[in-house]
């Protein structure tokens, strides 16, 4: 997704999360005035849309960079903040009601993980993971699944909510929730534990590897996840590019 920009160490709780409204689009509308946000919950007007779907016109410079961006996990020596001022940015757009109802840190209808858009950047680029539909709902799923609290209902919810409540071009495609599926799988099994509360402007000067290892992030094991999402979504745009582990013969891994 392309987000409206927020300056790193800023939370900005003011305005939009999942600003997938702010790819450039004809007849756009001015946004109305944004509602708190909450990034890693049903909200997913970023993620929400299936990486197959109309795009903006390929030859849009945001809209390109927005395709392509992805930041791996071959940066360690490079801080939060640098690799964060390479993230593309747009005004938000219009964001429709329904998504706005559960994007809202104070309503009862918000999920675990409710996170505010600069934190849920850091994150993005703490996983090493892109703007795409996948690379989102990977994203929030791994913010819900370390607070370890996720019921199965409230799994259910979600996913429900995401695949046939969200309007176009909002809605997750229920294949593309096997990212979402093990997301939630990695951020319960890895060390990280709330990871939407442990991300903020005081690891933004500190180099990746540090903030990876601070976290109990585990970039090997992270990996391995990697490589049973791109196993259970060949060739999407988001799979080719996971950063999995290649062993010598240059077979895909796949973790057990």
């Amino acid at each position: 997704m392309v987000r409206a920009a927020t300056a790193p160490g800023k939370r900005g709780s003011d305005r939009l999360a999942f600003s997938r409204a702010a790819i450039p689009r004809g007849g756009s509308r001015e946004a109305p005035p944004a509602p708190p946000r909450m990034a890693a919950t049903a909200l997913g007007a970023a993620m929400a849309t299936d990486d197959t779907m109309t795009r903006p016109a390929g030859g849009d410079p945001a809209a390109r960079s927005w395709r392509t961006w992805s930041p791996g996990l071959d940066n360690g020596a490079a801080t939060l903040r640098e690799v964060l001022a390479t993230l593309p940015a747009a005004p938000p757009q219009a964001i429709p009601w329904v998504v706005r109802l559960f994007e809202n840190p104070r309503g009862w209808l918000r999920l675990h993980g409710a996170v505010d858009l600069a934190s849920h950047d850091m994150i993005h680029v703490i996983l090493g993971r892109g703007l795409l539909g996948q690379d989102e709902a990977f994203v929030i799923g791994f913010t819900m699944g370390s607070t370890k609290a996720v019921s199965p209902l409230e799994k259910w919810f979600f996913k429900t909510v995401a695949a046939h409540v969200y309007p176009a071009p909002y809605r997750i495609p229920r294949r593309l929730l096997a990212a979402y599926d093990l997301g939630l799988e990695a951020g319960r099994t890895l060390g990280v534990r709330d990871i939407h509360r442990a991300v903020g402007p005081a690891l933004l000067d500190r180099p990746l590897a540090a903030v990876r290892q601070q976290l109990g992030i585990d970039t090997r094991r992270l990996r391995e996840f990697y490589a049973r999402e791109r196993a259970a979504l060949p060739d999407t745009p988001a799979s080719l590019r996971l950063p999995v582990i290649e062993p010598p013969d240059g077979h895909r891994s796949r973790a057990a």
